[in-house]
């Protein structure tokens, strides 16, 4: 499967916050089907499979998860917990992506898995570098554990 082809998961309420970053992967060449949640609750559905989200041709298991923390109905650090407790997703690579600097919530992250902590920025030329430094880090030079979906050969 080539890296275009994986799917990423956008976990984020801010309609505003994903029009603009939509934006920035298409700017930055990013090509990779999208799905997007806007709460923590429907992050879970997602990952686990359940509800509207049962039907894994439509909704595959993503390869990379862009997680704002602040969240409705749950919040993003107990989806991230939730992540690292279900054994198929454990490897699964978070990245946080949220407005919050405050220093709890960037060591929480990390000490519950989150592969990497950004915070959104404020500028389209900043989204834009964001988006091709994930891009070129994430999507082209990281391997991709072999979770379901996500290996390079499948």
């Amino acid at each position: 499967m080539s890296g275009e082809q994986r799917t990423i998961l956008v976990v984020e309420d801010e309609r505003n916050d994903v029009f603009f970053l939509e934006y920035a992967f298409q700017a930055a060449g990013i090509n990779n089907p999208l799905q997007v949640v806007d709460d923590g609750q429907q992050a879970i559905d997602y990952l686990a499979g359940i509800g509207k989200f049962a039907n894994r041709a439509q909704y595959p298991i993503p390869c990379l998860v862009v997680l704002d923390l602040k969240l409705p109905v749950k919040m993003g650090l107990d989806v991230l917990r939730w992540i690292r407790q279900q054994p198929a997703l454990q490897a699964l690579l978070v990245i946080v992506l949220t407005s919050s600097r405050d220093a709890y919530d960037i060591d929480e992250a990390y000490r519950l898995g989150a592969r990497s902590y950004l915070v959104k920025p404020l500028s389209m030329g900043e989204r834009l570098e964001v988006a091709k430094a994930i891009k070129h880090y994430w999507l082209g030079l990281n391997e991709f554990p072999r979770l379901g979906g996500c290996n390079r050969k499948e």
